[in-house]
């Protein structure tokens, strides 16, 4: 496949160029955090197996030491016990060169070869008397100078408690010594050396070629050092005694000796009391895992490399579509809808979109076509309506004539039906706005009152108690008090016969406006009520002016504001009737209406 320009379709902005770099940068992301938490957990795991390793196999040398020099203190307690082979003959008078010194010193060979004898760990045991006389078997040779050493001063001033010491200047035993007593008084020390080649096998610990491991007694003198630490590279011997009392206790820790990443495991024996201490260089530790780490990078830059080109590929062939019907949209938006079309067959939602901005393109050509057609006829509607907004007007001169004439003859009462017309029409045909201050619904009441009451021959008197003059600025539906009135006067005072009289009461409860229109008419029964407010059947208009009965002021009250507003109906024939309208109290603020917190 014959790929385009890069630069011509590939932008930061553009859609193949946002789905390109979002799969790289989630691509990158995982390929770095994968491999990042791969080579970490790698690090820690060689990390804490090798101090594993370290660990156990120091437990197990000082484990085995301990056994040797246990075995040790055993023989050292038979001979310090042995009276009459050791005791006896270190006390002994018998000088040298004398056939009874002879026989002593044959005898207690003997007896220290038997203790030493299959136990190739020990290369020699002597017994040396603080009168000068020496015993010993194996090597190297001891004499009488010997006693003068630190060693043996050292033994006599320990008492009963074993010593272990790394003789100076040697490389080949450790000693093993213990003091022998007897009637209270020290008269000598026995000694056994210990095989160094066995220490060294013992602690042979490396878990990388350039390990070192380090055994200190008490009183941090080196009892072993392995063969790596003899390097030009390893640490003084001075920094090791640094490091081990800075370390407190034992445990492992990482330390930067010389400006070299060591990671230092130390324990110390319950039994001697030495401490071991093993130095492993992080470098060469973690030398294969770098080597890992290495070859993970090269694979993650070629994986990386591959998915990129995966993905400018699926980015391409994704968007391929998007970019055919940004080019028919863009043709619509100069105008051709006629266009040739690039049919788009995929099942996906680009081709959900496709065939929606077709049947769009249809349905807008449609509604082009239309729109000319109403244009048509919009300008014949409006030449109608020129001549329809004649006819009010008509009315509205005719009626001024009408009072103009009444009022030349003297005929008071027409004048006063006409002005009431004009005002009543002018209100409800002029005002097309479905909410009117209270105060002008009054006014319409008040000019149908005005023309309603010369139908009568008895008078009609109504009169209007408001509670607060604000509440005459409240928001109300237009016409809402009028046919309340004229049911009053209808339906209640014309049927009486004589006198009546019809209380508008406006007053606020709550956050309420409430309306009582009260008359002291012939009442109704619970039957009549129903009718009227439409609960038992469908019921004809009462009102000839308007056409909106009581039925219709209630509906409307209840379907724009609900439960409990509306209109409710109190009667007692004979009596009286009470209607009254509950509604929410607006106010008026500029052209708009505020609700009454």
């Amino acid at each position: 496949m014959k790929l385009l320009n890069p630069r011509r379709w590939i932008t930061p902005r553009g859609m193949q160029g946002k789905i390109f770099i979002g799969f790289a940068l989630v691509t990158l992301l995982s390929i770095v955090s994968v491999t990042s938490i791969v080579y970490v957990n790698m690090r820690d795991t060689i990390k804490q197996n090798a101090v594993t390793s370290v660990s156990d196999s120091i437990r197990q040398a000082d484990e085995s030491l301990n056994i040797m020099l246990q075995e040790i203190d055993r023989l050292n307690t038979v001979v310090v016990t042995n009276k009459n082979t050791v005791i006896d003959t270190i006390l002994s008078p018998n000088e040298e060169i004398s056939y009874e010194w002879f026989m002593e010193q044959k005898r207690i060979t003997e007896f220290l070869a038997g203790l030493i004898d299959y136990k190739p760990y020990i290369t020699r045991i002597a017994v040396i008397g603080t009168n000068g006389k020496v015993f010993f078997t194996g090597s190297p040779w001891l004499d009488r100078s010997f006693i003068e050493t630190p060693m043996i001063k050292a033994i006599l001033r320990d008492g009963s408690r074993h010593a272990y010491f790394k003789p100076a200047g040697t490389d080949d035993a450790i000693t093993v010594g213990r003091e022998i007593r007897y009637d209270r008084q020290a008269i000598g020390v026995v000694m056994v050396d210990l095989n160094y080649a066995f220490i060294k096998k013992t602690y042979g610990v490396k878990p990388t070629e350039d390990s070192m491991l380090y055994v200190l007694d008490e009183n941090d003198g080196f009892v072993y050092q392995s063969e790596s630490s003899q390097d030009s590279v390893a640490p003084a011997v001075e920094t090791i005694v640094k490091v081990n009392r800075q370390f407190a206790g034992r445990g492992v820790a990482d330390r930067v000796i010389d400006g070299k990443s060591y990671i230092v495991v130390k324990q110390q024996s319950a039994y001697t009391g030495w401490t071991t201490l093993a130095l492993i260089p992080m470098d060469s530790l973690l030398s294969e895992s770098t080597k890992i780490r290495n070859l993970m990078i090269e694979v993650s830059v070629i994986v990386f490399i591959l998915v990129l080109i995966g993905s400018l590929q699926m980015s391409f062939r994704t968007t391929i579509h998007i970019r055919k019907l940004k080019s028919m949209m863009f043709r619509v938006r100069e105008g051709n809808l006629s266009f040739p079309r690039t049919e788009i067959k995929s099942k996906d939602e680009i081709g959900d979109l496709y065939r929606v901005f077709i049947d769009m393109v249809e349905e807008l050509k449609r509604l082009m076509e239309g729109i000319r057609v109403s244009e048509k006829n919009k300008r014949e509607a409006e030449l109608t309506a020129l001549q329809a907004q004649i006819r009010p007007h008509f009315l509205y001169n005719s009626l001024n004539t009408i009072k103009y004439l009444a009022k030349l003859n003297g005929v008071p009462n027409i004048e006063e039906v006409s002005g009431s017309l004009i005002e009543l029409m002018r209100g409800v045909l002029g005002n097309s706005n479905e909410f009117l201050t209270l105060r002008e619904e009054l006014d319409y009441v008040s000019s149908y009152v005005s023309i309603e009451k010369y139908k009568y021959m008895e008078p009609i008197r109504v009169t209007t108690q408001i509670e607060d003059d604000s509440l005459l600025e409240c928001r109300v539906l237009k016409l809402m008090v009028q046919p309340l009135v004229e049911n009053a006067i209808i339906h209640g005072i014309g049927r009486l016969g004589q006198e009546g009289f019809v209380r508008i009461r406006v007053y606020a409860e709550l956050h309420d406006l409430r309306i009582e229109v009260t008359d002291n008419g012939k009442g109704m029964s619970e039957e009549e009520i129903a009718i009227l407010l439409g609960e038992a059947g469908k019921e004809k208009s009462s009102s000839r002016f308007s056409g909106m009965g009581v039925r219709n002021v209630h509906e409307r009250i209840v379907r724009m504001f609900g439960e409990p507003y509306g209109v409710k109906i109190y009667s007692e024939p004979g009596q009286y009737t009470k209607a009254e309208i509950r509604f929410p109290r607006f106010m008026e603020q500029g052209s708009s209406a505020k609700e009454v917190g």
